[in-house]
């Protein structure tokens, strides 16, 4: 109902009560649903992260690293994990950071490593602020 309604007549509804119907009914086991719901998660529709929850943008990139719940991206995960660290979230910097050092997903970049290590330890994050201990 609300792929046609949205497609259809071009109306804009309550996406996140989309979402939720689309979530309904893959759980019930439809398979048309299941890909809409995916697409929900890979364009952020109706989701925490498209709320601008920064736990919720984070998390998606978690999901796109690791192929949970959506397709495996490594460049869709850095994506979100950027978008999250710009709002100053000390894991999604940390994670920005780590892709960098190793080119995951983005070209190799250690300063840009060192520079978003930095930002999550000057946060707090004792895992980042390791990272720069065995990096100096």
């Amino acid at each position: 109902m609300t792929h046609v309604l949205r497609k259809w007549l071009g109306t804009l509804i309550d996406e996140k009560e989309a979402f939720n119907l689309y979530q309904k009914a893959a759980d019930l086991g439809n398979s048309n649903r299941i890909n809409n719901l995916g697409q929900c998660h890979s364009y952020s529709i109706g989701t925490e992260a498209d709320l601008g929850n920064v736990y919720g943008i984070s998390s998606l990139g978690d999901c796109y690293y690791n192929g949970i719940g959506t397709y495996f991206s490594k460049q869709k995960a850095f994506e979100s994990y950027l978008m999250a660290a710009n709002l100053d979230d000390d894991y999604a910097q940390y994670n920005v950071a780590n892709m960098y050092k190793i080119g995951d997903g983005v070209k190799k970049d250690l300063n840009l490593a060192i520079y978003w290590y930095n930002k999550s330890a000057g946060q707090g994050y004792l895992v980042a602020q390791n990272k720069l201990y065995e990096l100096s």
